[in-house]
């Protein structure tokens, strides 16, 4: 195949915002899908003001638009006014998939609903994503990631440091972007399915579904029946080898050494601490357990005496599994994402933006393109729907169009 891409051919209405769904569209088109992104004419999809709100570093780039929008070309259209109707219907008739997530009640008041648009296309991918599911009385409640996926899902309170700090706080799209990689299973699997029937079908996901299968493991031992302990603040964990440390210049690393009986030796010898191999009160994984306390006390006082990058080398040249607590400040220059394509070029530019998390052996994704303006592709997606340039001009007279 060439470097058009899996999907080359295939037409998705983009009619969402804020994250999920779009971002869903995003990994279609990475793949090559032709994504018509609709959004209102004047102030276009209000995602591209996320920047501007508070509390959201300064930039001369649009960058939470520059990575959703990528690849897609933007028809601003205003489907609250009747001569929409018809543009949207002619789209929705070649479309393969359409994506929205606006709110059930929304789809009603704008003709948007699976009832109203698959009748139009038997072959159709109608991909509805919401905050909190499509039945019964929260239907229609917005929903967003710190709020759906975050805070309800019991992962605000489940990785907070201990019982006696406040609730942990999200970051803008921590939630949105795992459930679009879900909700992009969801369309994919659909498409599947019409490989082998012919017919399209409604599929669907939501904020709520994704937070408690982030948090299944926990939520299913509730669902169980068991016990749970209090959560433990760093210095009084369980256990030392798998927790985390401060260096010398205040980075932090966490080792994660589940092998515990073959590498203690190892990493005490790391540590430059081999007395502790033979020291009796930590013998065995028990004992090590039962005074992880005291342990843990040692283990800041050493790894506090290096800088991060003298650990990482120790550790790593002797085959110890640990993480870097990463920083915004490596990415730009981390060599494995680079190396691996996590981190991409934009087309005829040097600035990077993040690839969607999946690759097909022998397949290329397209070269990442600008995000659009608005509207910047509407008289062309007109055009290619069968619209005449006196149909166009009537409406854009009718404000229909822009």
């Amino acid at each position: 195949m060439e470097d058009k891409g899996i999907f080359a051919g295939l037409k998705v209405l983009d009619c969402a915002s804020f994250i999920a769904a779009p971002a869903a569209a995003t990994v279609l088109s990475d793949f090559g899908a032709d994504v018509t992104k609709i959004e209102p004419p004047g102030t276009g999809d209000p995602y591209r003001n996320l920047p501007h709100l508070p509390g959201y570093p300064a930039s001369e780039h649009n960058f939470a638009w520059m990575l959703e929008a990528r690849n897609k070309k933007s028809l601003a259209l205003d489907l609250s006014r009747p001569e929409a109707e018809d543009v949207l219907h002619r789209l929705v008739r070649e479309a393969d998939v359409f994506i929205t997530n606006f709110p059930p009640v929304v789809r009603e008041k704008l003709g948007l609903t699976y009832a109203k648009l698959a009748p139009l296309n038997e072959r159709l991918i109608y991909a509805s994503f919401t905050g909190y599911g499509e039945k019964g009385e929260e239907a229609n409640k917005p929903g967003f990631d710190s709020s759906a996926y975050w805070a309800r899902s019991g992962l605000m309170d489940l990785v907070r440091a201990d019982t006696n700090t406040t609730p942990a706080r999200s970051i803008a799209g921590m939630g949105d972007h795992p459930c679009a990689m879900a909700f992009y299973g969801a369309i994919v699997t659909a498409l599947y399915k019409r490989e082998r029937t012919g017919k399209g079908s409604h599929v669907s996901s939501n904020l709520m579904a994704n937070g408690i299968w982030a948090a299944s493991v926990l939520a299913q031992a509730k669902l169980c029946g068991a016990k749970f302990g209090e959560r433990r603040p760093r210095e009084r964990a369980l256990n030392a080898v798998t927790n985390h440390y401060q260096c010398k210049d205040g980075r932090w690393l966490i080792l994660s050494l589940l092998n515990e009986d073959r590498q203690w030796p190892t990493l005490a010898r790391c540590l430059g601490r081999e007395d502790l191999i033979t020291d009796q009160r930590f013998a065995t994984r028990a004992d090590r357990h039962a005074r992880s306390v005291e342990l843990i006390r040692i283990f800041d006082e050493v790894f506090a005496s290096r800088d991060l990058a003298e650990w990482r080398k120790i550790l790593d040249g002797n085959g110890l599994v640990f993480g870097v607590v990463g920083i915004l400040d490596d990415i730009p220059h981390d060599k494995q994402m680079i190396e691996n394509e996590v981190l991409v070029p934009f087309e005829n530019d040097t600035m990077l933006t993040i690839n969607s998390p999946i690759w097909v052996d022998g397949e290329k994704k397209v070269r990442p393109r600008k995000a659009p303006g608005i509207g910047e592709h509407s008289d062309e997606i007109l055009r290619q729907a069968g619209y005449d340039e006196a149909a166009i001009q009537r409406l854009r007279a009718a404000g229909a169009v822009a």
